[in-house]
C-alpha cells in the first residue's frame, strides 16, 4: 500500500467514524472543528479505540486532548503511523 493510500484510508476511517459518532454527521469534514460536529471527550475515546483496533495504531489520552478539528485528528494518526 503506498503512502497516499494509508493517508486516504485515516481519512476516510476517521471521517467515517466520526459521522457515526457524531451530533451532527452531515457537518463532518477534514476542516470540521469538533464542537462544530459535536464530538466530546467520549467520542474521542471511542474514536481511538477504533483506531487501534483497525490500524494497530495507540493514541493517548494526553494526544487526543490537543484535538481540535478532524484534521488534527487525522494528522495525529499519520504521525503515530510513522513512528
Amino acid at each position: 500500500m503506498t503512502d497516499s493510500n494509508v493517508t486516504v484510508d485515516i481519512e476516510e476511517l476517521v471521517i467515517e467514524t466520526l459521522k457515526e459518532l457524531a451530533g451532527e454527521p452531515d457537518a463532518v469534514t477534514a476542516d470540521a472543528t469538533l464542537e462544530q460536529i459535536d464530538v466530546d471527550s467520549l467520542d474521542l475515546a471511542e474514536l481511538s479505540q477504533v483506531v487501534e483496533e483497525k490500524l494497530g495504531v495507540t493514541l493517548k489520552g494526553s494526544d487526543v486532548a490537543e484535538v481540535t478539528t478532524v484534521a488534527d485528528a487525522i494528522a495525529l494518526i499519520q504521525g503515530r503511523m510513522g513512528q
